[in-house]
């Protein structure tokens, strides 16, 4: 796993090239405290799906894993591309990341099991053992990640003086991660 830089990855000097551990771990990191996922398909005319998640309480190993229900379009529209994008904000932390992978879809009662928690009781009333219910388990490849540095009060700062200084001033940093 390597990061590469975004966009302006010659003049920013915010950027952090990592690779293995690191990488897996900037992700982890960045993951804490995000709670819902925008998942993106492709659909079959071609255009981009997208529906939120709840991301599994787990450590990031290059997994994610969810719960969806087999019957569900995104099912379909895994089975026909797998590739996928995963949206993740969250605001109060300044923290933006977005994850490429492949989805897979199976029926594995041990890993529904082990994912299971009574909030799935609202989408699968039968509980655990409802045959709707599915594991969605997505591998992801590679990642990009914007994060802001500092405290809102400080972020505030830095934001107006890279307006006056035409953006050079440090206001965070950000990635490119492959896996």
């Amino acid at each position: 796993m390597s990061i590469q830089a975004t966009p302006d990855k010659a003049t920013d000097n915010d950027f952090h090239e990592l690779s293995g551990e690191q990488g897996l771990k900037k992700i982890a990191e960045l993951l804490k405290g995000i709670h819902i996922a925008m998942i993106n398909t492709v659909a079959t005319d071609g255009s981009i799906s997208s529906r939120p998640m709840a991301i599994q309480d787990k450590t990031f190993d290059g997994k994610l894993w969810f719960l969806t229900r087999v019957s569900s379009e995104k099912v379909d529209e895994i089975q026909q591309d797998q590739h996928i994008t995963l949206t993740l904000t969250d605001t109060s932390d300044a923290k933006y990341l977005v994850l490429k992978g492949r989805a897979s879809v199976n029926q594995d009662r041990a890993k529904i099991s082990e994912l299971w928690n009574s909030m799935y009781k609202a989408w699968f009333p039968k509980g655990e053992s409802d045959p709707e219910i599915a594991v969605l388990r997505v591998d992801v490849s590679e990642a990009e990640y914007w994060q802001a540095s500092s405290s809102s009060l400080v972020r505030g700062a830095k934001y107006l003086a890279a307006a006056v200084t035409g953006g050079k001033t440090s206001i965070g940093e950000a990635g490119h991660v492959l896996v």
